[in-house]
């Protein structure tokens, strides 16, 4: 028994070290809307033997060790538990040593719970969380950053409280107790993860209608006001508290312009990350953090945002490619809806010097129908990058520009498309590759191509020539870069009303057949090819059951990854590929 209790000692002493210190939220006796009943303790806490509750009514601050050499800016952090308990305690400690080692301060809130009774399950939460960020503010000159650099990342409710903090500082969640509370308690940036109870059909569970429905709206607690601050939101595509929260919340900031990102992990549940000891190596789940420094660093939250590199110059050589050839799509004079003034079509084969897999990437460039060039910085890094990988990469020329006679832009590249994908398949068992393993990527113009070919593989699109017609142009994934004129609102250009009304629809041309495939997005949040084009395809994905990944960028425009700061999301972009693709099996 007494070593027992010596080890739980050292423990609690080991954690105050770790932790720094801990400041008491209220003045005794000013604990607004007290109920006794309430505790503010982390389950950790609450399990070590002799917790008694009665000591753990007075919610509280945790400031962790100060970094070596601090950056200037501050995070909160708060726990999850469905506002019953604060049970994040290990994830929360992981972040904070992340956050620390780049130069943020940390620190973490405990709030009371469980719900208290008779006001809003969130309300003692958001009472402790805006007097947290006052008692933040209050100390940044002694803690060494600006008072104008607090961010806050909360998991599920804390995730909810979060978005609460970070939209609703103009609304007053207590009556003052003292002169502490004529402090501002707005945030500067945001990291809602999972967020749970954004929605009118699950305002306090999960959502009883998987968020989808047509008359589930966003919780009307969120003001969205003024002080509203830049957000990046985590989920997982099958959370139970639905990922529609996220999105539903992405659109409002994209209304009111703020910058923001949303993260969609296919067949992720809540509590994605899972066990800290246990990850899912080389997939997007296992970088989850990460995104999120990438976020902050794109945000120049750190002050450490740097100077823009070419992409064409990170991957400037074939140095990983082995075997070449190139050849015609079409047989001589069978090519379907010949155009005088159109290019010719053709296929490249770029084969590894080292192969991994026996799978094979499809990549083709946008150019607004108006043009395509297979070695552009839109082909040709994404081609290296997976022949370094180990993966057979085929890229496509694709008949430019916009065909005339009355059809639609995308026709004669789509028929190219589909001629591709049967070449390709046809070829592939003679290449030793799978052929049941092929991918198609493009970006913008190509980016539509390939929802094209993703949604829409079980219509016909040109007469048979041969018998390469009775194999399926069906593929089993789609990778799409900023894909243009997937919403009404754009149908031929820019989107007029930036995608986000709920009257800017899916275009007619996607089918959404029962061949479509899981999809990875990636966006650019400001992109006048509005972001709203991927993120309502992948909403629609859900609803039809099928799994797929979503990345937006915060401040990044059309063509985003042409130049990036290193460290941001638009350098790594490409990595999400191959992580998208590990987590679906495809690269076995």
């Amino acid at each position: 028994m007494k070593k027992s209790l010596f080890v739980s000692f050292l423990l609690l002493i080991f954690s105050l070290i770790c932790s720094g210190e801990r400041i008491s939220l209220w003045p005794e006796g000013k604990i607004p809307n007290f109920q006794p009943q309430q505790i503010a303790a982390t389950t950790k806490e609450v399990k070590q033997r002799g917790f008694n509750p009665s000591e753990h009514t007075m919610p509280y601050l945790e400031w962790y060790e100060a970094p070596k050499e601090k950056n200037g800016a501050c995070m909160l952090l708060i726990s999850g538990g469905g506002y019953q308990n604060c049970c994040d305690w290990r994830w929360i400690d992981r972040v904070a040593k992340k956050f620390t080692d780049l130069g943020y301060v940390c620190a973490s809130l405990t709030y009371r719970t469980p719900r208290p009774q008779g006001l809003p399950i969130y309300q003692s939460g958001w009472q402790d969380g805006q007097r947290a960020v006052r008692l933040v503010r209050q100390s940044a000159k002694k803690r060494g950053f600006d008072p104008e650099k607090i961010g806050v990342l909360g998991f599920s409710a804390g995730g909810h409280l979060t978005v609460l903090l970070s939209t609703s500082a103009l609304s007053p969640a207590y009556d003052p107790v003292d002169a502490v509370d004529e402090i501002p308690c707005h945030v500067n940036l945001a990291v809602p993860i999972y967020v749970a109870y954004a929605l009118s059909d699950g305002l306090t569970g999960p959502n009883t209608r998987g968020g989808d429905a047509i008359d589930a709206k966003l919780s009307d607690v969120f003001k969205f006001d003024a002080k509203t601050c830049p957000m990046a939101l985590f989920h997982g595509g099958t959370d139970p508290y639905s990922p529609i929260g996220s999105t539903q919340i992405y659109r409002q900031l994209r209304r009111m312009k703020i910058p923001a990102e949303v993260h969609l992990f296919a067949d992720r549940g809540h509590g994605f990350m899972g066990d800290p000891n246990r990850g899912e190596s080389g997939t997007a789940y296992d970088h989850w953090l990460d995104r999120i420094c990438e976020f902050m660093r794109q945000m120049n939250f750190d002050g450490r945002l740097g100077k823009e590199v070419d992409l064409m110059s990170r991957y400037a050589k074939d140095d990983s490619r082995g075997k070449y050839r190139k050849e015609p799509i079409w047989p001589n004079g069978r090519m379907p809806n010949v155009q005088s003034k159109q290019c010719q079509p053709y296929l490249e084969w770029h084969f590894p010097k080292k192969r991994t897999t026996e799978a094979v990437q499809i990549i083709y460039s946008g150019g607004g129908y108006g043009g395509n060039n297979p070695d552009s910085f839109e082909v040709a890094p994404a081609r290296r990058y997976l022949n370094e990988k180990g993966m057979t990469v085929v890229t496509m020329k694709y008949r430019t520009p916009r065909p005339q006679g009355g059809l639609a832009k995308h026709t004669t590249a789509w028929q190219d498309l589909q001629r591709g994908i049967r070449m390709v398949r046809n070829q592939a068992k003679k290449e030793n590759l799978d052929p049941d393993r092929i991918g198609i990527m493009g970006s913008s113009a190509g980016g539509h191509l390939t929802l094209m070919g993703a949604t829409s593989s079980k219509q016909k699109v040109y007469w048979a020539i041969d018998d390469l017609h009775k194999i399926s142009c069906k593929v089993q994934w789609a990778v799409a870069i900023y894909p243009a004129y997937a919403l009404t609102d754009g149908a031929n250009g820019t989107n007029s009303q930036s995608g986000n009304p709920d009257d800017a629809r899916i275009v007619p041309e996607f089918a959404f057949d029962l061949d479509t495939c899981p999809m990875l997005y990636i966006h650019g949040d400001a992109d006048g090819y509005s972001p709203m084009n991927s993120v309502k395809c992948w909403e629609q994905l859900r609803r039809m059951g099928i799994q797929s990944d979503l990345h937006t960028l915060a401040k990044r425009g059309h063509c985003f990854q042409r130049k990036a700061a290193p460290g941001t999301g638009s350098f790594s972009w490409m990595n999400r590929i191959w992580e998208f693709m590990n987590h679906k099996g495809f690269n076995k």
